[in-house]
């Protein structure tokens, strides 16, 4: 029996996110923005300056993707996600200003974890190799900042059922640990 798929809008606040567990699935409708390691760190320096970041960060999600140029009359190329690690020095910083979830692939740092139990963060995993499908819930892109690092830049893009799976939660749960001792021999 399929596990129902939980449906969440951004912004993301503390009550839509408490209930969600490591292994759910989720629906994400709403704005969500993309940053990889370039433009996380000037969005650190920003902040580390005093300085307002590009786009309000409270709720906010991150998806860590560089999207492909857009073909004739499409919103966006093939949008898969990039691998997070990248993110997790910077990743507990931007937790601490309000952002509330990620999207990404691969397992995060014990900080970043930590970080995401204490500031009440979420980490969502977006299936690698599905790039061409997770475009199609790509409503619009608009361009936020950094236009210089190309599709690296930061933007914003309106999704709709875009479908991921909790990978770290509230509470501290890790998917990835979980899989992993279900299958390790006492």
């Amino acid at each position: 029996m399929s596990q129902p798929v939980i449906r969440l809008t951004t912004p993301l606040t503390d009550e839509k996110i408490a209930g969600l567990k490591a292994g759910d699935q989720v629906s994400i409708t709403g704005d969500v923005y993309t940053a990889r390691d370039s433009a996380h760190k000037r969005l650190v320096d920003l902040l580390d300056a005093g300085k307002p970041l590009p786009f309000d960060i409270k709720g906010a999600v991150i998806y860590y993707v560089g999207p492909s140029p857009a073909k004739p009359g499409a919103v966006t190329g093939s949008a898969g996600p990039t691998t997070s690690y990248r993110m997790d020095a910077y990743a507990p910083r931007l937790m601490e200003v309000g952002m509330k979830g990620m999207i990404g692939k691969g397992k995060r740092a014990k900080e970043v974890v930590d970080a995401m139990v204490k500031r009440k963060a979420v980490y969502f995993a977006a299936i690698g190799g599905a790039a061409a499908l997770i475009a199609r819930s790509i409503k619009k892109v608009e361009l936020v900042a950094y236009e210089d690092l190309g599709p690296e830049a930061v933007r914003r893009m309106t999704v709709e059922d875009f479908r991921v799976i909790v990978i770290n939660d509230i509470h501290g749960a890790d998917l990835y640990d979980i899989g992993q001792s279900q299958y390790q021999i006492a």
